[in-house]
């Protein structure tokens, strides 16, 4: 009598085997081959930085004594939109490859490792999320592109953590240009009023909890534009969940 699940796993096998084969696992730091699958070596992974203290409204890691209500002068001084915010990993020389590869390769043979350190960082958010919604590409960009990055990240946070999920819940209507090596005023014109609720899910949006999920915040214009939207639709609370965050040593992130 021939064992089916035997079949089944030795095909499986014979798959990745072949998989492994055409397309061999990379390390998602360094890119080099080897490896029982795609991750970070460990002594890549000595040399990320975690953000596990930082300022609860902005990410920003913090220097001085640290405790859970910590918030930096730039929050403090004016409280951005959002309500907290939270970042897996510091985007520098070691991270940057991880989220280039991502953000431009479409390389997401390594997003559960990913989307587990984004789960790891906001798990107290996470908590009392209602629902998950991705910041949004322009429909000619999505085109161009072929996927949405945040979506994907979205996707796999909802998968490790059983959260609902509005993968379409905003819109990005209007095109505009990439924010790549704009000021911050810049890149705050540059997207304003540039997204909005769908009309389909404003009443899921309505009295609810949101984390927006996306993949690095560099000034945190683009996050900002989206709150809006959101609080525009009724949101109750607003809290931002990224894989990268970007800073630099006069950072301002509202």
């Amino acid at each position: 009598m021939v064992d089916m699940h035997w079949l089944r796993q030795s095909a499986k096998g014979g798959l990745h085997s072949l998989v492994e084969w055409v397309w061999p696992s990379r390390s998602l730091v360094s890119g080099d081959r080897g490896g029982q699958g795609p991750g970070v070596a460990p002594e890549e992974l000595a040399r990320l930085i975690f953000l596990q203290a930082g300022c609860r409204l902005c990410a920003r890691p913090l220097e001085a004594v640290w405790s859970p209500d910590a918030v930096c002068p730039a929050c403090l001084a004016k409280p951005p939109p959002w309500d907290e915010a939270r970042a897996a990993v510091l985007y520098d020389e070691v991270s940057r490859p991880i989220v280039l590869n991502l953000k431009h390769g479409g390389r997401r043979e390594g997003l559960e490792i990913l989307c587990r350190w984004m789960v790891h960082a906001g798990r107290d958010m996470l908590e009392s999320t209602d629902y998950l919604v991705p910041v949004p590409l322009h429909y000619r960009r999505l085109v161009r592109r072929g996927f949405n990055q945040s979506a994907w990240l979205a996707q796999g946070v909802s998968r490790q953590t059983g959260r609902s999920l509005l993968v379409d819940g905003l819109v990005r209507w209007r095109h505009t240009p990439s924010q790549a090596g704009k000021t911050l005023r810049q890149r705050r014109r540059n997207v304003a009023g540039a997204f909005a609720v769908r009309p389909r899910h404003r009443s899921s949006i309505e009295g609810r909890r949101i984390t927006l999920i996306d993949d690095v915040m560099t000034t945190g214009a683009t996050a900002r534009a989206c709150c809006r939207a959101l609080r525009q639709a009724g949101a109750q609370k607003i809290n931002l969940l990224m894989l990268a965050r970007v800073v630099r040593a006069y950072d301002v992130t509202i």
